[in-house]
């Protein structure tokens, strides 16, 4: 991608002070949107900008971005405008350094003078990647010649204001079919109440995410909103929606007063305005009947199949629902309290209605989570009970997304990838705004060495989920262990001004610098993750990491040697046979590779693609373990 400002010379000429702070604001107001969608600011051109991206998509996504805070800006902001022109191009680029050369950065910069001034020009290349997926028409210009190109090549310019059927003005938001569900606010007299105005939002975005005709924001992306509101106009930048679904629950005795209101983010009007006054035992007809309404002002045809599905939910006893509801919000939480306290919600739950299927799924998650995720519990604790409640929710709900993905996660700890892939693909066809089925599907892949479509998987996880840590994060770990590392440091900046101090952060930092060689940034890291983590047994590995850094090798070998005696889960059993594959010690690597997948505790992409275990995957022993996990 190339950005240009328009004028921007002649102006200077002019007013070279007012010229330069006019600068100066454009770029405040570009380059979070360039983080925002994973872009790389490879250099300034002086008035703009060059940037690559990890697809096409993500680009385009990007440059309409930027264009619709720009409009906003100068009708809000009075005296000078900025006015942007921006052109993307998809092919080959050669890295040198932290720059990029080639012919595809030349036609890059070719097709951006075509843009109108406030718009918008790709190649076909990519028109070819996006035309169904932006949500914006295009037009197509004639051959163009551009300059130093041998041949003509085709140009489309995106139309950034569609015109409406009705009497307004037209939409010109990110996407015409993304919907943000901000947190619904609890005024109900008692203020533990809070549990069911969240697990309202949840509801809410999980039936909304069931209409393919919409892409529904993850709740971790709007869950910040509820503690640090801010403007519709700033929540439809930072999130790429069109629109906002906003509200309030209040509830007296089995009683609910819900308010709900869409606001269209263009134009900061509401479209829709609704209260429900119901019976607690209501609530799932009354989801099922926002989700239509909502749906009938966006203009979203309702398939024949998700009617079904909305009219035919299970409807779980009141009591049931709102024990439910209490485990799903402590499933948000990752310390062992906060997974036994969910747990034990979701265990009432079913003791109030065995029949409660979205209860099973819930306690089968908190069970893997627990053991299987954070490791707080051996697998004999777990595994057993949480096969039964996938089976269980399965029975009771065929079609519910949060069973299949939990399904998956269970088939791809037994390494049997296929049917985990199948598990997947069946979550994401009945909910394709599930972000966490696409993480997962993303790390499964990873797994499968599949590195690129594993990329691919993540960014639409991002796109449905773009404040999550944990999307970001293993974003990073990735790029990092294929050693693209200028792309992974631009998704750990961004991760810091999603999660600022904390972990998963630091966690991925200390990865960079370990990839880099830099022993003392490495130490800083893993210092801080101690105040983070205090006493768990993979800061000893990272100490030793940073033994063999320094060279002190036999300093490493003792420091981790006590840990081989860690009863499961708390021995780390993947970093030992790491930390010995750093060192050159193959035969205790292999060792302790063995006892992690015995344990379900394997993951291969730890040493599938990095330098540092280029040793490891070169002796015979590793095809034996790739054949042992029935992978090619």
């Amino acid at each position: 991608m190339f950005t240009d400002m328009v004028g921007f010379t002649s102006r200077t000429q002019v007013d070279e002070t007012g010229s330069l702070a006019l600068l100066r604001e454009q770029e405040i107001l570009v380059r979070p949107i360039l983080a925002a969608h994973l872009g790389r600011e490879v250099k300034s051109t002086g008035d703009g900008f060059l940037v690559e991206f990890p697809s096409a998509l993500e680009a385009a996504r990007c440059a309409v971005a930027i264009q619709e805070r720009i409009a906003e800006r100068n009708r809000t902001v009075p005296g000078p405008k900025i006015v942007l022109r921006i052109g993307i191009h998809l092919g080959d680029v050669e890295q040198q350094g932290d720059d990029i050369f080639g012919d595809a950065v030349n036609v890059a910069a070719r097709v951006q003078p075509t843009a109108d001034p406030g718009g918008i020009s790709v190649s076909q290349q990519v028109y070819d990647q996006v035309q169904n997926k932006l949500g914006r028409g295009f037009d197509r210009l004639p051959g163009q010649q551009l300059k130093g190109l041998r041949q003509p090549i085709d140009i489309y310019r995106v139309r950034l204001a569609e015109p409406d059927s009705s009497e307004s003005s037209g939409r010109t938001a990110s996407d015409t079919n993304r919907i943000a569900v901000l947190p619904f606010s609890n005024i109900s007299p008692d203020p533990s109440d809070a549990y069911l105005s969240d697990g309202l939002t949840e509801e809410v975005i999980s039936v909304l995410s069931q209409l393919h005709g919409l892409r529904v924001i993850a709740r971790t992306s709007v869950e910040p909103y509820k503690t640090a509101p801010k403007p519709v106009s700033q929540v439809g930048t930072e999130l790429g929606v069109a629109w906002v679904l906003e509200g309030s629950v209040r509830k007296a005795g089995n009683r609910l007063r819900i308010t709900a209101q869409l606001i269209e983010v263009a134009s900061q009007e509401h479209r829709w305005a609704q209260t429900y006054d119901r019976e607690l035992d209501d609530v799932f007809a009354l989801q099922s009947e926002m989700a239509k309404e909502v749906a009938g002002v966006l203009e979203i045809k309702v398939r024949a199949p998700e009617t079904r599905r909305l009219d035919g939910r299970s409807v779980p006893n009141s009591e049931s629902y709102l024990a439910y509801l209490q485990g799903r919000t402590a499933l948000h939480g990752a310390t062992e309290v906060e997974m036994r306290q969910a747990a034990t919600h979701f265990e009432h739950a079913l003791s109030l209605d065995e029949g409660n299927a979205a209860a099973h799924a819930g306690l089968s998650d908190a069970l893997q989570l627990l053991g299987g995720t954070y490791h707080f519990a051996p697998r004999s604790e777990w595994e057993a009970s949480s096969r039964r409640h996938v089976r269980r929710a399965l029975e009771l709900d065929p079609d519910l997304a949060e069973a299949h993905t939990s399904h998956a996660l269970l088939l791809w700890s037994d390494y049997d990838f296929a049917a985990a892939q199948k598990e997947f693909a069946r979550a994401i066809a009945l909910n394709p705004s599930f972000a966490w089925a696409r993480l997962w599907h993303a790390e499964c892949l990873a797994d499968m060495f599949r590195p690129e479509e594993s990329l691919q998987e993540n960014a639409l996880a991002r796109e449905l989920d773009p404040l999550s840590a944990l999307v970001l994060a293993f974003r990073a770990s990735l790029l990092i262990d294929l050693r693209r590392l200028d792309e992974a440091e631009s998704v750990v900046d961004r991760l810091h001004e999603v999660e600022h101090e904390g972990f998963l952060y630091h966690d991925q930092r200390a990865g960079l610098c370990l990839a880099r060689g830099d022993a003392e940034g490495f130490l800083r890291e893993v210092d801080a993750l101690s105040a983070a983590l205090p006493g768990r047994p993979e800061l000893t590995i990272a100490r030793a990491r940073y033994q063999v850094l320094r060279g002190d090798v036999d300093g490493a070998r003792e420091a981790v040697r006590p840990l081989e005696s860690l009863p499961e889960p708390t021995r780390p059993t993947q970093g030992l046979a790491s930390l010995y594959s750093s060192i050159g010690d193959l035969d205790a690597a292999f060792r302790w590779i063995d006892v992690a997948v015995s344990a379900g505790r394997f993951s291969p992409r730890a040493w599938a693609y990095s330098p540092s275990g280029a040793r490891l995957r070169a002796d015979p022993r590793w095809a034996a373990v790739v054949r042992r996990l029935h992978l090619d």
